[in-house]
């Protein structure tokens, strides 16, 4: 039961993070983005894979701007970043 309060408050968070001014998401976005993969490795531990691969699909499209970001920079390019 704890597992799905915690999902809960993530999904919240990520939605007030949303609603700020960019310049004020990246803290808490960067914390957001750490305590996911957590949040679906205990989601796949106890409920089943496609479980945590629909909670994957779903992060994945909340946070896919940071996350082509972070693969821009780990191919050596440098994407400007909004102000």
């Amino acid at each position: 039961m704890t597992l799905i309060w915690l999902s809960l408050a993530w999904v919240f968070a990520s939605a007030g993070v949303a609603v700020l001014p960019v310049r004020k998401q990246y803290v808490p976005g960067v914390a957001l983005l750490v305590a996911a993969p957590v949040l679906l490795v205990m989601i796949g531990m106890q409920h089943g894979w496609l479980f945590a691969l629909a909670g994957l699909a779903a992060f994945v499209s909340m946070f896919r701007n940071p996350l082509r970001y972070f693969a821009a920079r780990l191919r050596g390019q440098y994407p400007e970043v909004p102000e």
